[in-house]
């Protein structure tokens, strides 16, 4: 596989409310591969979420760079797709409507309404075409919001802790349905989360981030035959590697600045 997206050196710094400048990200590095699901894991406040919104297009970094495909990032398209932990539909449109927006606003509806059944068939949500958000549950929303995006072919979908909000079953149920629509795609995934666990489920390498200032400390492949296996031994150990990594992440002294 050939790496899609390139982040190279990349460092964002906010302002607190006396003008001081916090360092979101330091000098972040990372290569994701076209096809690939990668998960991003960390303490709070590491810089994750804005990692993705660069790659997004959403924030501009004050230093580095961010690219895909060679082309540097300078704002949002429709090539990457963004999905925040709530659903965020709109809820004045059915479910068709909802997963048909993104094709009416780019003026392709006509010669693609007939994707629009199928990629609600595929989240087996064929009979509720006319419902609308608040007549649905939290899951079905979320698996709505996912083909949303999924169906204007992005070659980037980014997921900001897509299933933080559900249940403990249905989270597991989405994962496994996740799955399934990043194969059928074959959409490049990048998925923030602190769940290891869903990390190791999904992912074929796990990112790890240090306290702010946000930096990669490690990157983990994920070799299981069968990920989906939580009580395997290779999963046990996998997730108490990461664990561990984590635990020495956050007690880990973290560099000082003065600005």
């Amino acid at each position: 596989m050939s790496v899609l997206i390139n982040v190279k050196n990349v460092t964002r710094i906010y302002r607190d409310t006396g003008g001081n400048p916090v360092y979101a990200l330091k000098a972040v590095n990372l290569d994701i591969e076209e096809g690939e699901f990668i998960s991003i894991i960390g303490p709070s406040g590491c810089g994750k979420t804005t990692l993705l919104r660069l790659i997004a297009g959403l924030d501009r970094p004050e230093e580095g760079t961010l690219s895909i495909d060679g082309q540097e990032i300078r704002g949002p398209s429709y090539e990457r797709g963004y999905i925040f932990q709530q659903a965020a539909l709109f809820p004045w449109a059915t479910v068709y409507d909802n997963v048909a927006l993104g094709l009416r606003a780019r003026k392709i509806f006509s010669e693609n309404k007939n994707r629009v059944q199928d990629f609600i068939n595929m989240i087996g949500l064929d009979g509720f075409e006319r419902a609308y958000p608040h007549e649905i549950s939290g899951g079905m929303a979320q698996r709505v919001a996912i083909i949303r995006s999924l169906i204007n072919e992005p070659k980037v979908l980014l997921l900001d802790e897509p299933l933080g909000a559900l249940d403990a079953f249905k989270r597991i149920e989405l994962q496994a349905q996740l799955i399934g629509m990043w194969k059928k795609t074959g959409a490049t995934m990048v998925m923030v989360t602190h769940d290891v666990d869903e990390a190791i489920a999904l992912s074929g390498r796990i990112v790890i981030m240090t306290p702010r200032p946000g930096r990669i400390v490690r990157i983990v492949k994920v070799r299981l035959n069968s990920a989906g296996n939580r009580n395997s031994d290779d999963f046990i150990a996998l997730r108490r590697t990461i664990l561990e990594e984590l635990h020495l992440v956050i007690s880990r002294p973290q560099p000082e600045y003065n600005i």
